[in-house]
C-alpha cells in the first residue's frame, strides 16, 4: 500500500479501538523523501513529525501553507540553537527537556509573535540515551504551572517514550505513570506517547498524540 493508504488504515484501526475520541496521528516523515511527504499531503495527511529542525525546513518549504495545508511537529529534543527556526513553520514541539530550554522557547516565540504548543518531555525510564526531565524535576516545575504558558508559547502536555528494550509490560508501566502524572497535576493536558512499535499500548493508556513513522511511510531510506 502507499503512504496515504497506510495512514488511512491506521486511522481506521484507531477509530475502532478508541471508544471515546480518536488521538491525533502524527506521520513521522524524518529521513523520508520530499516526494513521499507530498504524496501524503495530497492524500489528506495533515500532521507530520520531524526530528531534525533543518530537515523539516528543507522538506516542507514549498509544500503549502503551515497550519493550513499541513501541521508540522518537531518531535526531537529541543536545542537552543534551533529555536529561532521554529517561527513560520513548526506548530508543536514535543521535546522540551529543561527549564532553560523552556525559558528560551518562551522568549523567542514571544519575540517572533509565532504561537507554538509544547510538551514537557519526561524521561521515566531514566535511560541516558533519552532526553527530558526526571519525574522529580517535572513535579518541581509544575509548582510554577501558572508561568508555563504565554500568549505565544502554550503548554500542551507531557511527552514520553517507552523503554529501549521494547518490553510490552515495561512500556505499559511507563505510559501508565505519565497518564497518572497528567491526571493528578495537569488534568487538561495532552499526552504524546506511542510510536510504530507500541502505539496500541499507548492508545489503551490514553495517548492523545501518536508519533508513527515506519508503519505509515515504510522503512527509512
Amino acid at each position: 500500500m502507499g503512504v496515504s493508504e497506510n495512514y488511512r488504515s491506521i486511522v481506521k484501526e484507531l477509530e475502532s479501538l478508541k471508544s471515546v475520541g480518536t488521538p491525533t496521528l502524527i506521520a513521522v516523515s524524518k529521513f523520508q523523501p520530499k516526494e513521499k511527504v507530498q504524496e501524503a499531503i495530497s492524500g489528506g495527511v495533515i500532521h507530520f513529525g520531524e526530528n531534525r529542525v533543518q530537515e523539516g525546513i528543507e522538506k516542507f518549504s514549498g509544500l503549502g501553507k503551515p497550519e493550513k495545508d499541513f501541521i508540522l511537529h518537531h518531535i526531537g529534543p529541543v536545542q537552543s540553537s534551533h529555536i529561532r527556526k521554529y517561527a513560520g513553520l513548526y506548530s508543536f514541539v514535543h521535546g522540551v527537556g529543561s527549564e532553560k530550554i523552556l525559558e528560551e522557547l518562551k522568549r523567542r516565540m514571544n519575540q517572533d509573535g509565532w504561537k507554538i504548543r509544547y510538551f514537557l518531555q519526561v524521561n521515566l525510564t531514566e535511560e541516558d540515551s533519552k532526553s527530558g526531565f526526571s519525574k522529580e524535576e517535572v513535579l518541581e516545575l509544575l509548582r510554577k504551572k501558572e508561568t508555563l504558558s504565554s500568549e505565544f508559547c502554550v503548554l500542551e502536555g507531557f511527552m514520553t517514550m517507552g523503554p529501549s528494550s521494547g518490553d510490552p509490560e515495561e512500556t505499559r508501566k511507563v505510559f501508565q505513570e505519565i497518564a497518572n502524572l497528567r491526571k493528578e497535576f495537569l488534568p487538561q493536558g495532552k499526552l504524546s506517547m506511542g510510536m510504530s512499535g507500541d502505539y496500541r499500548i499507548a492508545l489503551e493508556e490514553g495517548s492523545d498524540y501518536l508519533r508513527i513513522g515506519t508503519a505509515i511511510f515504510g522503512e527509512r531510506t
